[in-house]
Order: structure tokens, then sequence, then C-alpha cells
């Protein structure tokens, strides 16, 4: 993966004008060959929802406006966009005026269209209105306190095992943690499993979770490897994973990959 120029991990200057040039774009695909998938052929529907809370413009007349804003970047875009770049782009607009908040979003939505290679959403809210978050969402089941001994932290997609029973769960652990595969920092999630087939070892998938520990990876690239593992290894009939990820750089990721079309990111949990 080429990420000799991109910013994350270098001192930058944080540009006072608007500049859809700090986006750095990063091909998916390398990182879905080494999951041991072609070209085009991802087994998946998705998305990865970002939640930028620092998000600012000027009025006319030059009063600062602040936002927070949800950017919905689709699975299948070619590219996703190193998240230093996303924070120096948004930082561009804080010193340039629009004439309104939507303004502002077509804006957006088309320097992240052009630079992920697909359609992006993106929605601006107020920072005067609430955000529910929950804890977990209540039809989840927690499988933190399962009783797992042979902890490992070095990826173990062998922990993954089932019985011949079918079922349909709804698993979640708070316990997901990866780092930063250019500056090392770590990245803390909860990942939230929706499946139909045979019934998951929790203790093994809770083993498999903690494996992730000292991984290296993107989040996007965690939650598709989750995904892929699990489908490989335990044959679902459905699946859904996502991972919410909690906050770094006023910039929180929370990608979601799904057999199910209508599959979505969740709730905003408590840790973002």
């Amino acid at each position: 993966m080429a990420l000799d120029n991109a910013p994350l991990g270098k001192i930058s200057e944080y540009p006072d004008t608007y500049d859809p040039g700090q986006l750095f774009p990063i091909p998916r695909l390398h990182n879905r060959q080494r999951i041991g998938l072609e070209d085009g052929r991802w087994p998946w529907f998705g998305g990865d929802l970002w939640q930028a809370w620092e998000v600012s413009w000027l009025r006319s007349g030059g009063v600062p406006v602040v936002a927070w804003a949800e950017i919905e970047f689709a699975a299948e875009s070619p590219q996703l966009v190193e998240s230093k770049s996303l924070k120096l782009y948004l930082n561009s607009l804080n010193q340039t005026v629009y004439a309104s908040a939507e303004r502002v979003c077509e804006v957006i939505v088309a320097d992240l269209s052009s630079a992920s290679g697909a359609a992006v959403r993106v929605t601006l809210h107020s920072v005067d209105e609430g955000a529910l978050a929950q804890g977990r969402p209540h039809e989840y089941q927690l499988i933190d306190d399962e009783p797992l001994t042979d902890v490992v932290y070095s990826y173990a997609p062998e922990s993954l095992v089932t019985g011949t029973k079918i079922v349909s769960e709804k698993l979640c652990s708070h316990l997901l943690k990866s780092n930063c595969p250019v500056t090392g920092q770590p990245d803390w999630g909860s990942v939230l499993i929706d499946y139909t087939g045979p019934k998951l070892d929790r203790v093994g998938l809770l083993r498999y979770i903690v494996s992730f520990r000292q991984k290296q990876d993107f989040h996007e690239h965690c939650v598709e490897t989750l995904f892929t593992d699990l489908m490989r290894h335990c044959k679902p009939q459905a699946l859904t994973v996502t991972a919410r990820y909690t906050r770094r750089g006023g910039l929180d990721i929370n990608p979601w990959r799904s057999t199910r079309a209508d599959a979505n990111s969740g709730p905003r949990l408590i840790r973002q």
C-alpha cells in the first residue's frame, strides 16, 4: 500500500483556505486481495459511516458556523480516504464563506465522491441538537464475560468454530482493538455481529476478536476481515458485521459489511 505521501503520521500545516487537494485516496483492492478476494467480487453490501465532529465555515459577514457531519462512503467505492487527510480537508473549510449549510454539503459531497470514486452521502447536523447514544443495542447479547482462558494477541481466525444447531443471534463485544498501520496508534471499537447459521462458539468468537489486539490495519479492512473470516469458517446463511470505533482527531469511523442490502451502521454508541 503506497502511503509514503499520505499526511498520516507526519507533521502537517493546517490549511486556512479551501483545499480539496488535501484528500488522500487509498485503493481498497490491495487489502481485499490479502484476504483472498478478487477485484470487483466483494461478498457483501455495506458502507463506512464517518462521524465528523469538527466542521466549521463562515457565514456572509464572517461569523463562524459550527456543525457535525455524518459522511457515508459506499463499500463498493474503489478508494477509501485516509483519515488525517479528511481532517485537513474539513479544516480547509474553516475560513471559507458559504451562503448556506446546503452549499457546504454540496461541496463536501462533490469532493469526497471524486476522491473515493463513488457517490458519498453527507448530512450536516446542528451542534445545538441532541444526538442519542447507547451502550449496547438491547437486542444484542454481550460476550465479553465468556470464560476465555487461552487468550492470544496475534490474529487467530482458527478460533472460530460452530456447532450444528442453526440459530439467529445478535452478539456484541466491546473488546475490539487494532492498531493504525502507519502510526501504530490504537483504534478502539465495539463489534456487533448479527447472523443466522450454525451456532457460534462464544468463547472461540471472543478469543478471535481479542486476537486483533496487535493487528495493524485500517478500520474498514478489519471489518472486512471479520466478515470474510466468519463467512469462511462458520458459513452463516446471513451475516452483518458492524464496528463502531471511538473518536480520534475529531472523527470516528464505523464500517459495516452484510449479506443484506438493507443493512446499516446501527446506532451511535456511548463510546462515541
